[in-house]
């Protein structure tokens, strides 16, 4: 069999070892049921429990109050940058946008496509997208203030959540969730693809709190419609089952594992602390985020020509350290640390790369 890389790919991304032990042990005979995961009814009892405890356990991890729902939706945080604008624009209101990267000028280029009446209140756009921006002014009475929490691509995130007033907050959290505590009681609403910190593709959560539900028009295609999906607990159509049971042994090894947030969020810090730390010692590897807005998720770096970020890619792979490429679109590298790469991870990684620049500096 061949060994295990260590994984710093941005997404689909690593996930812990023992939920994958997991999964394997119990594929071909679910607890007792003779079938597969693969195979089970999503109507059954056994799928129920799995779904109902996923949920339960967000609940207790992100310490949400009563009136919020948990749903878990196909389609990726991409169709969630449609069914956002949908649901909660009401007719003669408009929503504020943050501009910080990517995924925002994605979210902000779907309201566009609608018509919706929305205002981008900042960006970074300014710098290319290396900061996260502090000046900015939310409108009384926004239908909400959409912002991405964290940005995989130019390796920046929000240390602290904007302030918005009564303006409900809606987030892009996919590739930070469960990283770090924080209070849900500003947020409308919250969504995050799985492949990143949550479990395998093909699955998205949805944490939405119940007065934004009352905002759906009358319009609106069924699937589309978040109160179609909260109403039958996530199960009006089959949805994602071996994705679902992934993220709930996912949600079980943060809680039980771990030991919750509080203590996720130390690890985190810790393991960008230590890259961090190597990097600002050295000339040779440069950090492509101001300071103030680095991101403790995705660790985005330049070396200094083109061509000694190829190899340094290339002799990471051959010592089993993997997903070190930057996104195509930017280039550079980028050393991904969610929730499953560990702190000895991070030390072979720098120990590579110190190697890496005394041979190449």
């Amino acid at each position: 069999m061949t060994a295990r890389i260590v994984n710093f790919n941005p997404g689909p991304a690593a996930l812990p070892l023992q939920v994958l032990e997991q999964v394997r042990d119990e594929f071909l005979n679910f607890r007792g049921s003779g079938m597969s995961i693969a195979e089970i009814s999503h109507r059954s009892a056994l799928f129920e429990q799995v779904l109902n405890d996923a949920i339960e356990r967000v609940v207790r991890l992100l310490k949400l109050p009563g009136d919020f729902k948990v749903l878990f939706l196909q389609g990726g945080a991409s169709t969630q940058f449609v069914m956002i604008p949908m649901n909660l624009i009401p007719e003669g209101s408009s929503a504020d946008y943050i501009n910080t990267g990517t995924w925002a000028t994605k979210a902000i280029k779907e309201v566009e496509i609608l018509g919706k009446p929305h205002k981008v209140i900042a960006s970074s756009k300014d710098r290319d997208f290396r900061y996260i921006p502090k000046d900015f002014q939310v409108t009384p009475g926004a239908a909400y203030l959409h912002f991405t929490s964290n940005n995989t691509i130019k390796g920046t995130q929000w240390a602290t959540f904007p302030k918005a007033g009564d303006v409900p907050l809606v987030s892009d959290m996919s590739s930070d969730i469960l990283s770090r505590p924080f209070d849900p009681k500003p947020f409308g609403l919250i969504y995050a693809g799985a492949q990143k910190n949550l479990g395998p593709a093909g699955v998205t959560i949805v944490i939405i709190r119940e007065d934004m539900l009352a905002r759906e028009p009358a319009n609106l295609p069924t699937m589309f419609r978040y109160t179609t999906h909260a109403e039958k607990n996530s199960l009006y159509n089959t949805p994602p089952c071996i994705a679902i049971y992934m993220v709930q042994l996912v949600l079980k090894w943060v809680e039980e594992t771990i030991g919750g947030l509080e203590a996720m969020e130390k690890i985190n810090r810790e393991k960008a602390g230590l890259l961090y730390g190597y990097m600002d010692s050295t000339d040779f590897y440069k950090g492509t985020a101001d300071v103030d807005s680095r991101s403790m998720m995705n660790v985005t770096f330049r070396l200094p020509t083109e061509d000694l970020e190829k190899k340094f890619v290339a002799e990471a792979q051959k010592e089993k350290l993997g997903g070190l490429k930057g996104h195509r679109s930017v280039g550079g590298c980028r050393a991904s640390l969610y929730n499953s790469i560990s702190k000895e991870a991070v030390e072979s990684l720098i120990a590579f790369m110190k190697d890496f620049a005394a041979k190449n500096g």
